[in-house]
């Protein structure tokens, strides 16, 4: 059976939840790769639960899962019929850690397979799926729940990921697939592991195909790194330049800032697309490429194509919370939206675009009122205590408890919890119990220079498809 044909346009992976099921499959329609962001997945299907599934679409994806048990446990878990009564705190799901946990992983798998269940039905285009690889702890058994639904594509950023075409490889054989995560004050790292058929028994005696992965990087030297050896090389390469949103790698060198307080990037950080091609393999040019035309200049220098992602995050099928998205799409047609990248914003270490709207944590007003606290806790990283056991810390979280473990107090500064501020943003805030209502933390890329194109009135709108025919037919 021959090779299916690579795709011109790839609809980038935000998270959480900003590209979802509905806008990976919007753009799979087209032809093109339509791609759900993995980060945060059990978290959002557990919410979306308790808000009583509208429309019923989650509990048909569950329906749908090979281990039934797994998905009535689920269910009897979180499922509230009608939703939870307003203001109420939503239930929490179990974090990341390393010690096994059965009900963390049957969540997972099942959140995974959902959302790529839900986003190829009713079509046959490509769908992906985009991860952080700062996101360890998770990682595993969210690959298989997207495998097993049928995912065509991995992409993953946010580091170097190294060991992701090893854990596919073993996946699609039907063994173990081990990662190794990385441990602060630790000689080395351990290793966490998830054995198929521990979860599915029976159900699953055919190993899932093997997707393809596509390596996120913002270098040559990067690239050339991950491609010399069979076992980190990767199917492709996402090329991403700095004006990209969400996470952006560092400058190369020396940090230095502008007078605006934003990494200021030089020409070692710019990528020369030959010396990518030089590898071999395809590879998409990302950032700044929104525009029609963009994609066949790519083409011209050995591309594949392009990914694009904030032309996408303000269409119609966005996961983003409506009203949210509507105000970013007029504050950008008036000139009034700016888009920072932001040096301490995130907890993972990277410069993180932060979309500055009112009532956001983007102010520092709304920033420094919010209690600091770390309750769903993907962005926090393992380090060794005292006593040489495994702890978590994160730099967003309460100041003191950060130094009781061992971190830095400079590392606290201006963290944002980027885990609650981006589920807040798809309209998903967590309700405390004493009445505070976690705010919004949106992110963009840099260049909306597309917006006026196909936003011709107050109050416009557009949809995936129009996006897609932006920028490949105009």
């Amino acid at each position: 059976m021959a090779e299916p044909s690579l795709p011109v346009l790839i609809q980038g992976g935000m998270g959480a939840g900003v590209s979802g099921w509905r806008l990976a499959r919007a753009v799979a329609r087209t032809g093109q790769l339509g791609v759900v962001s993995g980060v945060a997945l059990d978290a959002l299907l557990a919410r979306r639960l308790q808000l009583g599934d509208p429309g019923g679409h989650l509990r048909r994806a569950l329906g749908a899962f090979p281990v039934p048990e797994v998905a009535e446990r689920i269910l009897r878990r979180y499922f509230v019929p009608g939703g939870i009564a307003p203001g109420r705190p939503f239930r929490p799901v179990p974090r990341l850690g390393l010690r096994p946990s059965r009900a963390r992983d049957e969540l997972t798998v099942a959140a995974n397979f959902a959302e790529v269940w839900l986003a190829r039905q009713g079509h046959g285009g490509p769908v992906g799926i985009n991860y952080l690889e700062k996101i360890q702890l998770a990682t595993p058994a969210a690959v298989y729940g997207a495998m097993l639904a049928g995912v065509d594509y991995v992409l993953m950023g946010a580091g170097i990921p190294t060991q992701i075409p090893a854990l596919l490889d073993a996946f699609a054989a039907g063994k173990t697939g081990e990662l190794t995560v990385t441990v602060a004050g630790a000689e080395r790292g351990r290793t966490i592991a998830f054995t198929p058929s521990e979860l599915t028994g029976a159900a699953a005696a055919a190993p899932p195909a093997r997707p393809r992965f596509l390596a996120i990087v913002s270098s040559a030297v990067l690239a050339a790194y991950l491609h010399r050896s069979p076992a980190t090389r990767p199917d492709g390469f996402v090329v991403e330049s700095p004006v990209a949103g969400g996470h952006s790698a560092p400058p190369r060198g020396r940090l230095r800032l502008d007078e605006a307080g934003e990494p200021v990037y030089g020409p070692r950080d710019r990528v020369d697309p030959a010396k990518i091609a030089a590898l071999g393999a395809p590879f998409w040019l990302a950032g700044g490429h929104a525009a029609p035309g963009a994609a066949d200049a790519a083409r011209s220098c050995g591309a594949a194509g392009i990914q694009a992602g904030t032309i996408f995050a303000l269409c119609r099928e966005s996961g983003l919370d409506p009203r949210l998205r509507r105000r970013l799409v007029q504050a950008a047609l008036t000139g009034d939206l700016r888009v920072r990248n932001d040096p301490t914003a995130s907890p993972a270490g990277f410069p993180f675009k932060v979309a500055e709207l009112p009532g956001t944590l983007s102010e520092e007003e709304v920033y420094r009122d919010r209690p600091r606290l770390c309750d769903l806790g993907y962005l926090r990283t393992p380090y060794v205590r005292a006593n040489g056991a495994v702890g978590y810390r994160c730099p967003a979280e309460p100041v003191d408890e950060y130094i009781r473990k061992g971190g830095a107090a400079e590392d606290t500064a201006g963290r944002r919890c980027l885990c609650n501020g981006l589920v807040a943003g798809i309209g998903l805030a967590q309700h405390r119990p004493d009445g505070y209502i976690e705010p919004p933390l949106l992110t963009l890329g840099q260049d909306l220079g597309f917006l006026p194109d196909l936003v011709d009135e107050p109050g416009g709108d557009y949809t995936a498809e129009d996006a897609v025919d932006y920028l490949l037919n105009r």
